[in-house]
């Protein structure tokens, strides 16, 4: 059986609805709580008033007993004592008791309790004739011991108290919508910015990677534009980097390819052996050069993407210079170069990558073997040379070759730029001191480029920050 399809979730609430709700809620409440608290003591004030005109009440109609010849006597009328107990709303009872409990005069059978022990007067709550009361019970001593017991309907007290209530939630409430309003306007006010930078990021073409202009009413919408422009600034530079990448490997690769199929297109027009295996090995040579080149982009195009991207941790640097000269051994053996390494004996480490510094390496001594020709007559040398100087660590690769000239030295670190020796012998394609300077600039080390001993042949340093060399012991 197939299954109703379930309905989509509903959206999430605004940021202003929630703002609101967050800060709305807890004050509504905060006030709720507070206009009880007011009802609560109003009510306990209000009826400590009564209270006391019912407590006074009880003194006036004590006030009219006497002691008479037959015992105690209380000669007020019920129109004078309408008068004492006179109220507009209340209806008013009265009862003045002996000490036996018996009625003197007022209403019989009022349930109010006496006052405790040594308390002249206690105050309660009770139902007379099905109506609530407040009573009051007086016991005095003078002339002789009598009780006088007052009461009254509580409907004054009643209204009062919903009044003061009804008028506390009313102006709360009305304080609270004008408040609603007020913050309502003021949020939609602050977040206009948030919503104008939304509709300029809905309208702006994917392709546009310039930077967001931001009006920035608060520190967070600030910081919001700051990172926003810094990733679209992030995109930029890769989609630079892929477009460089894409345009270089199209413009570079035409001519080995071209080469390439030249070279086999003559082979196979021609019908001798001979022929064939020179075609070959021609074909073998450009595939070897376009080989090359598309390491060199390739390592460009992940220094460019790499940029911030690659943490620095603890390298051996004296073990990766091992490694990789033992690596370029053989060539440099068939090439007839005498390839040497220094100041291994000791353990360096510096926080670096090691496929960066692989790749800075690979690269000098691979311009060295190419480039590092001495002039005839003497033997080709090139060294690696790992030493400390002033709290840094140097990496260094000479060679006794012609070396560069002064003013090509800061141009041949730009990428597609060759020097005389590279555009005569037809090899490389100007990439290889742009990868070395890229990734020094990665590594946070400074690349230079000085001429040899003695003023011979070139001498190209790596030199890392003191804050990147780390303390090693011996091997």
């Amino acid at each position: 059986m197939s299954t109703p399809p379930q309905a989509p979730p509903a959206p999430p609430p605004s940021l202003r609805t929630r703002l609101l709700r967050h800060v709305l809620g807890p004050l509504a409440l905060t006030w709720l709580v507070g206009t009880v608290a007011s009802a609560l003591l109003a009510n306990s004030f209000t009826q400590r008033a009564f209270d006391r005109s019912l407590l006074d009440d009880a003194y006036a109609i004590a006030a009219n007993v006497r002691e008479g010849p037959d015992g105690l006597e209380f000669p007020l009328s019920s129109r004078e004592v309408k008068a004492v107990l006179f109220d507009q709303v209340e209806t008013v009872y009265f009862a003045v008791l002996r000490k036996d409990g018996t009625l003197l005069a007022g209403n019989a059978s009022l349930p109010a309790p006496p006052p405790h022990e040594g308390q002249v007067y206690r105050f309660s709550d009770m139902r007379f004739h099905g109506r609530a009361l407040r009573a009051v019970r007086l016991q005095l001593a003078t002339p002789a011991p009598f009780e006088v017991i007052t009461a009254q309907t509580v409907h004054s007290r009643s209204i009062m108290l919903r009044s003061a209530l009804l008028y506390s939630l009313a102006s709360q409430v009305l304080l609270l919508v004008v408040l609603a309003l007020w913050l309502g306007r003021a949020i939609r006010q602050e977040l206009r910015p948030l919503a104008m930078f939304q509709q300029a990021l809905d309208q702006r073409d994917a392709r546009d990677l310039a930077p967001m202009r931001v009006e920035a009413s608060t520190r967070d919408l600030q910081r919001l534009g700051r990172a926003v422009n810094d990733l679209l600034a992030r995109v930029a530079q890769g989609v630079q980097a892929q477009r460089e990448f894409a345009g270089n490997v199209a413009h570079e690769l035409r001519t080995p390819l071209a080469g390439i199929r030249a070279l086999a297109s003559y082979g196979l027009a021609q019908k001798e052996p001979a022929v064939w295996r020179e075609q070959l090995a021609g074909i073998v040579q450009s595939e070897a050069r376009a080989s090359h080149l598309v390491d060199q982009l390739l390592a460009l195009a992940l220094a460019d993407e790499a940029r911030g991207s690659m943490p620095l941790r603890p390298v051996p640097l004296d073990q990766l210079v091992r490694d990789t000269v033992l690596r370029f051994l053989p060539r440099a053996d068939a090439a007839g170069v005498d390839l040497g390494a220094l100041g291994l004996e000791q353990a360096v480490t510096v926080q670096g990558q090691p496929l960066l510094i692989e790749g800075v390496l690979s690269n000098l001594i691979d311009n060295a073997l190419r480039y590092g020709v001495p002039p005839a007559g003497e033997a080709p040398q090139v060294t690696v040379e790992l030493a400390r100087e002033a709290g840094s660590v140097v990496l260094s690769v000479l060679d006794n070759g012609p070396g560069i000239a002064p003013v090509q030295r800061q141009q041949l670190q730009q990428r597609w730029v060759q020097g005389r020796d590279g555009e005569r012998l037809g090899q490389g394609a100007g990439l290889g001191l742009g990868i070395v300077a890229r990734y020094a600039e990665l590594l946070g080390a400074r690349l230079e480029l000085t001429p040899g001993p003695q003023g011979r042949g070139l001498c190209a340093r790596l030199v890392f920050a003191p804050s990147a060399s780390m303390p090693s012991g011996k091997n």
